[in-house]
């Protein structure tokens, strides 16, 4: 059995260099979701965050969003679905660029925040997102939820998607992410993160907040780089996986 490791990163500013965290968490995960300057980061961390990801064996992916930097990209926002096209392909593009100027070619592309979530439910966006990066590239991967509207709209333009689960996320019983604003919605303890991980890995199920237990079937976990225990969760998490017999490493 085999599971790859996945973080959302380059979530940080250049003006303050704090990219330690980012440094730390590349020693354990397989995979960089890597911000495209929309929710947080710019040109100079993309590059430098790209550059650091490669020197530690992880791939790199393009981690597009709304434009809510205001909001990191965690409200939702009223886009169209071109806006959302868009938004979507310039991105891809323009962090494709800086990778290609560092030698690195993109595996993958992770909507984040609300367009992750509003793609998962609304087929309109959804069908927006995966437009946006077949057009750009048919060849990328894409990170989304399993049985969600994206990974529809990626089956139907031939798409190969990487179902995700999420290692520091309480769930709903219908299987979706508990809102941030509720209380318990983000798991900051690293042995309960590694116990859903494992739960994921394994079992192929999580238990929802009120004791439901959910079948999902995932390839990649995710481990939020900009929680303030996440090299903590990562490494535990890590750790735990193979303790259970499971070889982290990234999709194909």
């Amino acid at each position: 059995m085999q599971v790859d490791l996945n973080a959302d990163v380059g979530e940080w500013s250049a003006g303050s260099g704090d990219n330690l965290g980012d440094i730390d968490l590349f020693r354990l995960i397989t995979s960089a979701n890597v911000a495209c300057g929309f929710h947080a980061g710019d040109a100079e961390v993309m590059r430098r965050t790209i550059r650091a990801a490669t020197r530690a064996n992880v791939v790199v992916g393009a981690h597009p969003s709304f434009r809510d930097r205001e909001g990191f990209g965690r409200r939702e926002i009223a886009a169209t679905p071109q806006e959302i096209y868009d938004d979507v392909l310039e991105q891809v593009t323009v962090l494709a660029g800086i990778a290609r100027t560092e030698g690195v070619a993109l595996r993958h592309v992770k909507p984040h925040g609300a367009l992750y979530n509003t793609g998962a439910k609304d087929r309109s966006r959804a069908h927006a997102i995966v437009s946006a990066i077949a057009a750009f590239d048919p060849k990328l991967l894409l990170i989304a939820p399993p049985a969600s509207a994206l990974v529809s709209a990626a089956v139907e333009q031939r798409l190969r998607v990487i179902a995700e689960g999420f290692a520091d996320r309480s769930y709903q019983p219908d299987g979706s992410l508990i809102p941030r604003d509720v209380e318990g919605a983000v798991i900051h303890h690293p042995d309960a993160a590694a116990r859903q991980a494992v739960r994921l890995a394994v079992e192929h199920i999580v238990i929802a907040r009120d004791g439901t237990r959910i079948p999902l079937q995932v390839e990649t976990i995710c481990v939020h780089g900009d929680t303030p225990e996440a090299v903590a969760i990562a490494s535990a998490v890590r750790r735990a996986l193979e303790h259970a017999g499971i070889t982290v490493t990234a999709s194909t």
